[in-house]
């Protein structure tokens, strides 16, 4: 499966953003799925993760209650909302790909397919 993501941009704290990851491929229900990021100077960090079929989410500490993930199976689509937005989540977001049929994990190990990122910079 490949993987594009869009929907990075800059926003002010407090701001919102919602980044998309389309993916190809007929098989794209079957994938669990995750976004990770990696801000400047800093190893890549788990943040949200979503089973192949959208029923088990999984989310980082530092963004639970802010960031939603979702997926439109129909679309080949997942969605990361980003809400309330900190300086700190400045960073290039990555959506990524588990094996097929795989149970969700936010291991960034347990992904396969990755997807080229999408830079988020949040302003003071």
């Amino acid at each position: 499966v490949q993987l594009q993501a869009s929907g990075g941009g800059l926003v002010q704290a407090g701001g919102s953003l919602r980044l998309s990851c389309a993916a190809s491929g007929r098989t794209f229900s079957s994938y669990p799925m995750g976004w990770f990021r990696q801000a400047p100077g800093k190893e890549r960090e788990f943040v949200a993760a979503i089973s192949w079929g959208g029923g088990t989410t999984y989310y980082a500490d530092s963004v639970k209650g802010r960031f939603t993930i979702s997926r439109d199976n129909a679309k080949n689509t997942v969605y990361l909302q980003l809400n309330s937005l900190k300086p700190e989540d400045t960073a290039v977001y990555y959506c990524a790909a588990q094996r097929p049929w795989g149970v969700v994990t936010y291991q960034s190990n347990d992904y396969d397919h990755w997807g080229q990122g999408t830079l988020v910079t949040v302003s003071s």
